[in-house]
């Protein structure tokens, strides 16, 4: 490469990364200097009215699983936040699953509708996104309240003789979760199916496949990065939820985004709050990786 070719290239180079600039600024101070924040806070001192106190602690993450005895100072196992992160995680991944569930036969459904009437389904899979979070919370509880949608049936039928209470239980806040983020699970999938060659499945019925066999050795394994994005885009949200379990939950069946805003709120516990805050983008991050390394493996094996 001749000198003159080395410096037209450099000299791309920096236009290319003059044009990235603002994008790389936006990003560090709306992302990146809001996480550094609370990195620091995590490891300062909460002050007596909220705020902290600019002195080292480790009291915030020491707090996330133990807790210190108002007597003798003895630390034992925060038995409560353990509960809120084994329900917020189990309520995440059945709700993942449970949106797989329902969201893959919608998607294959549509994708094999004829092209012209594709569009028509699409297009009712996002209207839920036209209308706010709180609103579709808030439209589950008309359903499932004690004088909502599904116990007036049941009475009028005769089938029970009061109602039966499930709201502010954990089968609420997961109705109520799979039901906001099925679409994020449908988009996915229907994309990840519509590329799909329907004469592969022609082809393991002509080997004698059972329909069971060839969704589990041909169309699964196939289809596997929209399963892989779809459940990412419902397992993030439903781990930091905090709309749906607040409203559907009540106060006795909270999640990390509700325990951390209790933190920031009536806690006056900043830096718990912070350390809290980090631990979810920690398991998120975990989350995260496993999923992409899910999805290369099964790109390396099948493809």
């Amino acid at each position: 490469m001749s000198p003159a070719e080395e410096a037209a290239l450099r000299q791309s180079d920096r236009n290319g990364w003059l044009l990235v600039l603002p994008a790389l600024i936006v990003l560090a101070l709306a992302a990146i200097l809001p996480l550094l924040v609370m990195l620091v806070y995590s490891f300062l001192t909460p002050g007596d009215f909220g705020n902290v106190e600019w002195q080292f602690s480790w009291d915030g993450w020491v707090s996330i699983l133990f807790q210190r005895d108002i007597f003798d100072g003895t630390l034992g196992l925060a038995d409560a936040h353990l509960t809120i992160f084994w329900r917020s995680i189990w309520l995440s991944v059945v709700t993942t699953a449970l949106a797989f569930v329902v969201g893959f036969p919608t998607a294959w459904f549509i994708a094999t509708r004829p092209p012209a009437q594709r569009p028509i389904w699409l297009f009712l899979v996002t209207i839920p996104f036209w209308t706010n979070l709180l609103i579709r919370t808030f439209a589950i509880l008309e359903v499932i309240r004690s004088e909502g949608l599904i116990n007036t049936a049941l009475i009028k039928t005769g089938m029970i003789s009061e109602p039966i209470q499930m709201l502010y239980t954990d089968g609420a806040v997961l109705a109520g979760m799979a039901y906001v983020y099925l679409p994020l699970m449908v988009l996915p999938l229907y994309a990840a199916i519509d590329r799909f060659d329907m004469r592969m499945l022609e082809a393991a019925y002509d080997l004698y496949a059972s329909r069971w066999l060839a969704l589990r050795r041909v169309i699964l394994p196939i289809v596997s990065p929209g399963i892989v994005a779809g459940s990412i885009l419902v397992f993030v949200p439903s781990l930091g939820a905090y709309v749906t379990p607040r409203v559907l939950g009540g106060g006795k069946n909270m999640m990390i985004g509700n325990f951390i805003e209790l933190q920031f709120g009536q806690g006056r516990n900043w830096p718990l709050g912070a350390s809290l805050s980090m631990t979810l983008l920690v398991i998120v991050t975990v989350a995260l990786l496993f999923y992409v390394r899910a999805a290369n493996r099964g790109t390396q094996t099948h493809g």
